[in-house]
């Protein structure tokens, strides 16, 4: 009954949006307040999931957001997404651009959340896309394929670095072995599944491109900055971030160095940083008023307003889920069970996953689950935790803010959201668990 009343409640609000037009943050408030009363939530617990599910979200993603949009404005309006475009052109050519990107989200995707690495990489996107008279999905499509393994398979993000450590299972292990699993995976999710869809729904890839970022300045390429400082501040947060995950295991965390990386490669506080640089090196540097720059921070946050109570709202949708006992239930669903552990695994994480929005809540939940079975069997933990990662990242749809992120950003209807990324995905999660049941005969 609990799942039944879920996907009433997630039909609800493609009516509400579809339907009656109306607004989507609206949209998924009033879904969160009919499915925390028909799950049996106490009418005085509904307003603080809410608040929660909202403040849980934002707190995090506001930060992040806010200062990612800054960095992107400050580099797209002096010319240095520009430069950093025209040069992956000519280094790749139109016919290999999808390299570009592939390699450039999975070096970023290591390093960076799957919310934070969009931020970095979409202001170059745009302006590449926008160069090549390309559809910007055709690029955001591998782009965000492995943005999302990266954050799937690879520790240090935080559900395969929590899993492992459930399973007693060897970092070092799952991020080989992570590795080895994302490449087909990547492959599979990103080019070969942008060939299908455009002969499936060619429609999606006829979109305007939409104005997240402001309306795009044409450049001389000698007016803008150079290829390196440009992509140096691009990506200085990946740099921060990448550098104390490098260097934490090896640092005392009561030192006075082991602190200041760990302090400095928070996400939070490497964004800021990388903000003062940015201002500096697409600012200062190159003799920008500084009342102009304080107007591109300024227009850069109008932009993502609206994006960021959306983002709330699916965060108040996935606590409501949480408070009904959602997991509770579906745990109660898979006791006992008897099947591959690999499989038993995959399969727990992705119906978690449907029912809760979050990967990491579901991967973290189904490794508790699928605890007994993996200690009664001898099949490496390093897989174990890799299947689960793939479940984690099962039908992205209406409950998890990665979904509007890339609605809002692509300028996605909800219809076309739901084909392309919910499909993109799936098919993304199915074939990480066919690369670890793959591995699993060498392993």
């Amino acid at each position: 009954m609990p799942l039944f009343w879920v996907f009433v409640g997630i039909v609800l609000l493609i009516l509400l949006i579809v339907k009656f037009k109306l607004n989507t943050y609206v949209s998924l408030l009033v879904t969160a307040v009919f499915l925390a009363l028909v799950l049996g939530i106490p009418v005085d617990k509904i307003g603080p999931a809410i608040e929660t599910g909202i403040g849980g979200q934002l707190g995090h993603l506001a930060i992040v957001f806010g200062l990612g949009s800054m960095i992107g404005k400050l580099v797209s309006d002096t010319g240095g997404g520009y430069r950093i475009a025209n040069t992956l052109i000519q280094k790749f050519g139109r016919k290999q651009i999808q390299i570009a990107i592939i390699l450039a989200s999975f070096i970023v995707g290591i390093a960076l959340f799957f919310e934070v690495g969009l931020v970095v990489l979409l202001p170059i996107l745009f302006v590449i896309a926008s160069e090549l008279k390309i559809p910007l999905l055709y690029l955001g499509i591998p782009m965000a394929a492995t943005l999302n393994t990266a954050h799937a398979f690879l520790p240090p993000h935080p559900a395969p670095t929590a899993v492992a450590g459930v399973f007693n299972a060897s970092i070092g292990q799952v991020l080989l072995l992570g590795i080895i699993a994302a490449i087909p995976t990547i492959i599979i999710a990103g080019p070969i599944f942008n060939i299908v869809l455009k002969k499936v729904y060619p429609s999606v890839y006829h979109k305007e491109t939409p104005n997240v970022f402001g309306e795009f300045k044409t450049f001389k390429i000698e007016e803008t900055p150079g290829f390196g400082i440009s992509i140096l501040t691009s990506m200085m947060p990946v740099i921060l971030i990448g550098i104390a995950t490098i260097l934490e295991p090896f640092l005392s965390t009561k030192s006075v160095i082991g602190q200041t990386i760990t302090f400095i490669g928070s996400p939070d506080i490497a964004m800021l940083l990388s903000l003062i640089f940015a201002v500096f090196t697409m600012g200062v540097m190159r003799h920008v008023k500084m009342t102009d720059i304080g107007n591109t921070l300024t227009e850069s946050i109008k932009q993502i307003a609206m994006m960021l109570l959306i983002i709330g709202g699916g965060g108040a949708l996935k606590e409501v889920l949480i408070e009904g006992g959602i997991s509770g239930y579906v745990s109660a669903l898979f006791a006992g069970t008897s099947m591959s552990p690999i499989i038993a695994a995959w399969l727990i994480t992705a119906v978690l996953r449907v029912s809760l929005g979050s990967s990491t809540v579901a991967g973290i939940t189904a490794a508790g689950l699928i605890a007994p079975l993996v200690a009664s069997s001898t099949i490496n933990p390093a897989l174990i935790v890799l299947a689960i990662g793939a479940g984690s990242v099962f039908a992205d749809h209406v409950n998890d803010a990665g979904f509007w992120m890339i609605k809002e950003y692509f300028g996605l209807s909800l219809k076309e959201t739901l084909l392309s990324w919910t499909t993109l995905t799936s098919v993304l999660a199915v074939a990480g668990l066919g690369s670890v049941l793959v591995l699993s005969l060498f392993v």
